[in-house]
């Protein structure tokens, strides 16, 4: 790297990344000060997108704001399903069928996979390749398939319910789900094969923009981000919720920090989804998906309330205020992707162009979900 590319004196300029820059993948832009084409300072700027959705959580009834959650992180929007109804369950003191739970955790489960699916296939196109991306789509719509049969939904989903979920699943979901875990287990060693092994992709990845455990700490990155950086934090295992103690899975942890870490956590994690929804399957009780007498009008008593849960990009937290009326006093959404997104302006510096896009992709940004 050039000694110039630090240095405050040398002549640089300005280049704005985005607002329409297919590399954000969302209407983000990033004020980038360039000496030739080493990065010196990156200021992301927000807003282009910004639909005021907490806010909407004040003037909505807790129903009515539901379909909100998949609008969000639209990528993981059963995640987040799953989150705002656990803290107005906790709220509300509404106990939750233990059926339920499983489905929960289940369709929770695919969600992720299928948002890593779209990610790695988006990722090796920035970079460069094409082929990765049909194969990811061809797998991701077996998925989708499975998920709308139960959700009624291919995206934005809204299946939870407070209590329970919208219906249950039919007979043909449980041999469809193993027969997707079955198809999934055998194309992993060939996406290793055709992506991980390749010399290009290793070379635009590793060693690239490290981030320490430290910054990660600093920013409040969480999820692949902070365990590509050794941070070795989950809330599914530290902070544990619905049924997941249950469960027999690993958190994988890498220590390097470079943009290939990152990369090779979601691949581990997508392994550990499938290890999750086949226990799920195994386990599944009989009984009913909706607890009795869950009021029409959610009224939680006055309080504070908090909770998160493991999205696939890190940690999404819901802080709840309640005055005790059917409208929420006050409704906080701790977005993954923003503190993640934090970061970039510091990690980025002295980087090359080419490899800020690498560095930026590799952090698996939903715009949507930082301009909320």
């Amino acid at each position: 790297m050039s000694d110039l590319a630090v240095d405050p004196s040398c002549e640089t300029f300005v280049l704005n990344m985005g607002p329409q820059h297919p590399a954000t993948h969302g209407a983000l832009r990033i004020k980038l000060v360039l000496d030739g084409e080493y990065i010196v300072e990156a200021e992301p700027v927000l807003g282009y997108i910004h639909r005021m959705h907490e806010k909407m959580g004040e003037n909505r009834s807790y129903l009515a704001f539901m379909p909100n959650t998949g609008r969000l992180d639209y990528l993981s929007a059963l995640s987040y399903n799953h989150g705002y109804v656990s803290v107005v369950e906790r709220a509300a003191g509404i106990a939750i069928p233990e059926r339920a739970e499983y489905l929960r955790v289940i369709t929770v489960e695919l969600n992720r996979i299928s948002s890593h699916l779209l990610w790695l296939g988006a990722f090796v196109l920035d970079l460069g390749g094409f082929t990765p991306l049909l194969y990811t789509m061809d797998d991701r719509e077996q998925l989708l398939d499975l998920l709308e049969s139960v959700t009624g939904s291919r995206l934005t989903y809204c299946y939870f319910r407070f209590g329970g979920l919208y219906n249950d699943v039919d007979d043909n979901f449980g041999p469809g789900a193993r027969a997707f875990i079955k198809r999934m287990r055998r194309r992993l060693p060939m996406y290793h094969k055709l992506i991980s092994k390749n010399v290009i992709f290793r070379q635009r990845l590793e060693g690239i923009a490290p981030v320490s455990a430290e910054m990660c700490r600093k920013y409040g990155a969480t999820g692949p981000v902070a365990r590509g950086s050794g941070i070795a934090y989950d809330v599914r295992k530290h902070e544990p919720y619905s049924v997941y103690p249950e469960f027999n899975f690993d958190i994988p942890v890498y220590e390097q920090g470079d943009s290939m870490a990152r990369y090779l956590i979601r691949m581990d994690e997508i392994e550990q989804s499938l290890r999750i929804v086949e226990q799920g399957l195994d386990k599944l009780p009989p009984g009913p998906i909706m607890a009795v007498k869950v009021p029409k009008i959610i009224k939680p008593p006055k309080g504070d309330y908090y909770m998160a849960v493991e999205a696939a990009r890190g940690s999404f937290g819901i802080r709840l205020v309640s005055d005790g009326s059917a409208t929420p006093y006050r409704l906080k959404l701790r977005s993954p992707c923003l503190s993640n997104l934090s970061l970039f302006g510091e990690a980025a510096r002295g980087l090359l162009l080419p490899d800020a896009v690498a560095f930026f992709g590799s952090l698996d940004l939903v715009i949507p979900d930082i301009d909320r």
